[in-house]
């Protein structure tokens, strides 16, 4: 292990990584809105747009992402509508998670016992405000685990950015072998960065989780 190569590189890894956190996140709070919207529609059973959710997910979560990839940024443009590689990276991640996401809503949805729903319209409550007072809490209590593990995975998955040529920590990475064949080294540095981004989710999503518990949110 050459510690002054990993010197040399760790300012190309972190430029990598500030582009892998900015189009990961924008990726997540797209997914989560997707999610809440499809699980809406599914939750409450709206005629044909839940038919075509339950399509959109299908689609979504039994195609891998690379080849979403490829179809937008290659694709797309023979039939004139051409996307940059940053807007075809996020809205990727957004439409592959969105699926993840709106199964989490909806099944942290049907979780609730109906009879919370049926005292709340008891007390003149309105169906928004059952929702955003009663439901949606409980849901996302319930659903913590599964939306930390989305985002992990969501995360984890802007590895495939470099084959639409993001130079994202894997493009990083695969350059550097192939112009120095410092591979042990540049493996390394992908290792302990992907660690960087995933640790603290995963620590910061045991926590919420812990918290919402003893809240008795997710029980």
């Amino acid at each position: 292990m050459n510690w002054t190569v990993i010197s040399d590189y760790l300012p190309l890894y972190e430029k990598a990584m500030i582009l892998t956190l900015h189009i990961g996140w924008q990726g997540i709070v797209l997914a989560i809105v997707f999610g809440l919207i499809c699980a809406l529609i599914q939750h409450y059973h709206i005629p044909v747009l839940a038919q075509a959710v339950l399509v959109y997910i299908e689609l979504f979560r039994n195609t891998p992402l690379l080849i979403q990839l490829f179809f937008m940024y290659f694709a797309l443009p023979k039939i004139g509508l051409s996307l940059s590689a940053e807007f075809c990276g996020v809205f990727g991640l957004a439409l592959l998670e969105g699926s993840y996401m709106a199964e989490a809503f909806r099944s942290g949805l049907e979780a609730i016992p109906v009879i919370q729903t049926e005292s709340a319209m008891s007390l003149g409550m309105s169906r928004p405000q059952i929702f955003w007072h009663v439901l949606l809490p409980q849901a996302v209590g319930i659903s913590v685990p599964a939306f930390v593990a989305n985002i992990i995975f969501l995360l984890k998955e802007t590895s495939v950015f470099s084959a639409i040529s993001l130079m994202d920590l894997m493009f990083t990475a695969k350059d550097l072998i192939g112009l120095y064949y410092k591979t042990t080294e540049c493996l390394f540095l992908l290792v302990v960065f992907y660690l960087i981004i995933l640790l603290p989710v995963s620590i910061v999503g045991s926590l919420v989780e812990r918290r919402l518990r003893y809240a008795g949110f997710g029980d």
